[in-house]
């Protein structure tokens, strides 16, 4: 696939790649979702497993290829007071504070920049202001916290210090109604949209919570019988040529959602290890399947403090499958940069696309 992504003047033009698997330090264990802060960084949940316990939330300062710095970790496994089991959202208000879930908790534990442990709020249950596996979290303008509340398959918005605000949602197919909703985020203009993961939908609101809109509908992408298997190892590598993949719009348990300064819409599509495009309306545009040919920082240095395993990547017969997305679960934009960030959450890594506007094809020299 090619590096650049054209369609209907836009370009998607793929940058770098950040990270690589590690319990701690540079690098990251199953991102869950992420959020940009307010001073060019990047907070990102983790979720980790029983095997290396590498739960935590990291905030990585950003920059060009090669730039990023990992500038503190927080939230890591434990009991008590700052501490998690299983971290799922993360969300950063104006002011700095850091929102995060811990949905085997349930509840919302608050930090400073820094990661030093505030308080917490949330406890389990299906009431009023209350919780189960709570999953992605976004601050508005107000100031106010909208948590996902995915088991109980609603919205719930508090106040930054805890106070139950509003609630809307409930379980079922119908418009506003969820199924295990993930990734959340809102606009320029207060809308909310809600990653809604086992109806293979996005969902506009109005920051009333009033349904406005839906997005995508479900589908696979085709399995070729000369592709590899689909796997938590890796996607397929498919042999038909691009004009023969379906169209966007179709999702499989979307996770999460972002949109841009234009109002283009970036669904992580899971199931289909990709991130779909669509304009504001919810016209499909485009796909990005990933495309990191390139080392990150963090993963070079894997590499260079260890020849062997540059010898094992040397040796391997197609490095196209590395390239790609592996259920990626989180999207974020980043306004002042125009880039899209992707969570690539089974190679640990992230990617990032710089979006290109008023694109134009090259002239060649006949």
């Amino acid at each position: 696939m090619a590096l650049t992504t054209v369609v209907r003047g836009r370009a998607y033009d793929w940058s770098h790649a950040i990270g690589r698997g590690a319990a701690t330090g540079t690098g990251f264990n199953y991102i869950q979702t992420m959020c940009l802060g307010n001073d060019n960084d990047l907070y990102t949940a983790n979720r980790g497993n029983e095997n290396n316990f590498g739960m935590r939330v990291n905030r990585i300062q950003l920059g060009g290829a090669g730039e990023e710095e990992l500038m503190a970790e927080f939230f890591q496994h434990g009991e008590g007071d700052g501490k998690a089991t299983w971290p799922f959202g993360v969300a950063v208000g104006k002011d700095g504070r850091v929102f995060c879930s811990d949905e085997w908790t349930n509840t919302i534990s608050v930090f400073d920049p820094n990661g030093k442990f505030q308080y917490k709020f949330g406890k389990t249950g299906s009431g009023d202001g209350e919780l189960i596996r709570p999953a992605g979290i976004a601050v508005e303008k107000n100031g106010n916290v909208i948590v996902v509340d995915s088991g109980n398959c609603r919205l719930q918005v508090f106040t930054p210090e805890g106070k139950l605000v509003a609630q809307c949602g409930k379980a079922g197919t119908g418009d506003g109604e969820f199924n295990q909703p993930w990734g959340i985020t809102t606009d320029k203009d207060g809308n909310i949209y809600v990653a809604d993961w086992k109806n293979h939908r996005v969902q506009k609101l109005s920051a009333q919570g009033k349904f406005l809109m839906k997005i995508g509908t479900y589908g696979e992408l085709p399995h070729p019988d000369d592709a590899y298997a689909v796997t938590y190892l890796g996607p397929y590598v498919s042999s038909l040529p691009e004009s023969h993949y379906p169209k966007a719009g179709l999702l499989n348990h979307p996770t999460d959602v972002a949109v841009d300064t234009d109002g283009d819409i970036y669904v992580t599509d899971w199931g289909n290890h990709r991130v779909s495009i669509f304009e504001a309306d919810g016209t499909p545009l485009t796909n990005l399947y990933g495309d990191a040919h390139v080392f990150s920082k963090w993963a070079k240095q894997s590499v260079d403090a260890n020849p062997d395993m540059m010898k094992a990547y040397r040796r391997v017969n197609n490095l196209q499958p590395l390239w790609r997305f592996c259920f990626p679960t989180a999207v974020d934009f980043n306004p002042a940069t125009d880039e899209i960030i992707v969570a690539d959450s089974q190679r640990n890594r992230l990617q990032v696309y710089k979006k290109v506007r008023d694109y134009q094809d090259f002239q060649a020299n006949l």
